[in-house]
C-alpha cells in the first residue's frame, strides 16, 4: 500500500452542517451505503458467522451490508418481514453473497432460542452477536407510562440478555469461542428525556463488563459500541427543534452516520480485536465532554446563557 506522508499527516477538517438547513438527513439510503469506502480488505470476515439484530434499517443494515461485504455468513433479525427482506435483497444484489433472514421479536426467549439453533443450522456456526435491536421515545420521565417503561426495558435490557445468553450457552455446549458485541449508548452523564433506555443501556453495559469476565474461561468475549448522535431514520422519532441542535452536543459539530458505527462493528469481529474484552468504544464526536441531547427539546427551565 502506498502511503503518502503528506496526506497521512494532514490535519482533518471538520466540516460544521451545511448552512442552508438545520434539519439532518435520515440515513445512508442504498445507494450511499454502497458508495462509502473502507479501510478493510475484502476478505477481512471470511468464513464468519455474523448474527445481526435490528438489521432491516439504520446502523443494522449498515453492519449487515458491510460484514457480508467483507466476506460474513451473515444473518439478520429484526420484527418486520418486509424490511429484512429489503435488507436482504439489498445485501445479495450488490454482494451477491446469501443472507439469512429470521423474523424475530428478542423480547421472547424462546424466540431467541430457535434464532440461535436456526443460525447454527443454516450457516454450521455463529461466531459473533450484534445485538443493535432496540428502541426508545423521547419523553420527560415523569411522564412515562408503565406500558411505555416496561417496552424500552424489556426490548433494550431483557432482549439483549436472552441473546447473549442462547449464544453463549450454545458456544458453551460446542467448546467453541464466541465474540458478543452490544451496541448500547454512552450513559456516563445520563440521558435526559431518555430515562428509560439510559436505564436498560446501562444495565447492558454493565452487564456486558461482568459477563466479560465470568465467560472468559469459555473464550467468550463480550463489548459494547456506544454511538452518540448518528443519522438514522430513527431519527424520525424526535421533534425538528430537538433535531435541529442535535450536532451541537459535541465540539465537532456534526453527526455521525451508520458506516462510522458499522466500520467499528466490523473491528471488534475481527481478529484485530481478539484482546479487546469487556470495553466501552464510544462513537459520539466527543459529546461525553461537551454536551447534553434533548431529544424531546430543551426545556425552557435549562435555556440559560451557555447551555449546551
Amino acid at each position: 500500500m502506498d502511503l503518502d506522508a503528506s496526506k497521512i499527516f494532514t490535519p482533518r477538517i471538520f466540516r460544521p452542517e451545511d448552512d442552508g438547513t438545520d434539519r439532518p438527513a435520515r440515513g445512508l439510503d442504498e445507494d450511499a451505503l454502497q458508495a462509502q469506502s473502507t479501510i478493510y480488505r475484502d476478505d477481512l470476515l471470511a468464513g464468519q458467522s455474523i448474527l445481526i439484530t435490528g438489521a432491516g434499517s439504520g446502523m443494522g443494515k449498515a453492519a449487515a451490508y458491510l460484514a457480508a461485504r467483507l466476506g460474513a455468513q451473515v444473518t439478520i433479525c429484526g420484527r418486520d418481514p418486509e424490511k429484512l427482506q429489503a435488507t436482504v435483497d439489498f445485501i445479495r444484489a450488490a454482494t451477491d453473497r446469501d443472507v439469512l433472514a429470521v423474523p424475530t421479536n428478542i423480547r421472547d426467549a424462546d424466540a431467541v432460542e430457535a434464532l440461535i439453533g436456526r443460525v447454527h443450522d443454516h450457516f454450521g456456526s455463529l461466531d459473533t452477536i450484534v445485538n443493535n435491536a432496540g428502541g426508545q421515545f423521547p419523553q420527560d420521565a415523569i411522564d412515562f407510562s408503565r406500558k411505555g417503561w416496561l417496552a424500552v426495558i424489556d426490548t433494550n435490557l431483557n432482549g439483549t440478555w436472552w441473546m447473549m445468553q442462547e449464544a453463549a450457552k450454545r458456544w458453551r455446549a460446542d467448546g467453541k469461542p464466541g465474540n458478543i458485541i452490544n451496541i448500547v449508548a454512552n450513559v456516563e452523564r445520563g440521558m435526559p428525556q431518555a430515562a428509560h433506555t439510559c436505564a436498560a443501556r446501562a444495565g447492558v453495559i454493565y452487564l456486558s463488563k461482568t459477563l466479560a469476565t465470568e465467560w472468559a474461561q469459555w473464550n467468550i468475549r463480550v463489548n459494547c459500541i456506544g454511538p452518540g448522535v448518528i443519522e438514522t431514520e430513527g431519527f424520525r422519532m424526535y421533534p425538528e427543534e430537538a433535531l435541529a441542535r442535535f450536532h451541537k452536543a459535541n465540539p465537532m459539530k456534526m453527526r455521525g452516520n451508520a458506516w462510522d458505527v458499522a466500520e467499528a462493528i466490523a473491528y471488534l469481529s475481527s481478529p484485530a480485536a481478539r484482546f479487546i474484552n469487556g470495553d466501552l468504544l464510544v462513537i459520539d464526536g466527543g459529546q461525553a465532554q461537551w454536551g447534553v441531547i434533548w431529544p424531546a427539546g430543551m426545556p425552557d427551565y435549562f435555556r440559560d446563557d451557555g447551555a449546551a
